[in-house]
């Protein structure tokens, strides 16, 4: 089985915190339960990581995306509620 190092950690933040940044209305509308946000904001992070990675993702690699971008999304949603 292949294991992601830290250093592919790293980039994969980098990565979804651009796909965060680059869709900012998707991010907003998922915060107002708007349908298909989560889909399409999971699918432009899969895109980017595997263009990043230049092949096609496995399932554990997709699952770790979906599984990082929703983190992230709760670090965004907490540093919005923090400014309340």
């Amino acid at each position: 089985m292949h294991h992601t190092g830290e250093a592919e950690h790293s980039q994969l933040d980098e990565i979804l915190m651009r796909t965060l940044t680059d869709n900012q209305g998707h991010v907003a509308g998922l915060f107002r339960n708007e349908p298909g946000s989560w889909g399409y904001l999971a699918g432009q992070g899969v895109l980017a990581y595997k263009q990043h990675l230049g092949r096609s993702l496995t399932d554990i690699e997709r699952r770790l995306v979906w599984d990082r971008l929703w983190w992230w999304l709760g670090q965004v949603r907490t540093g919005l509620m923090s400014k309340e």
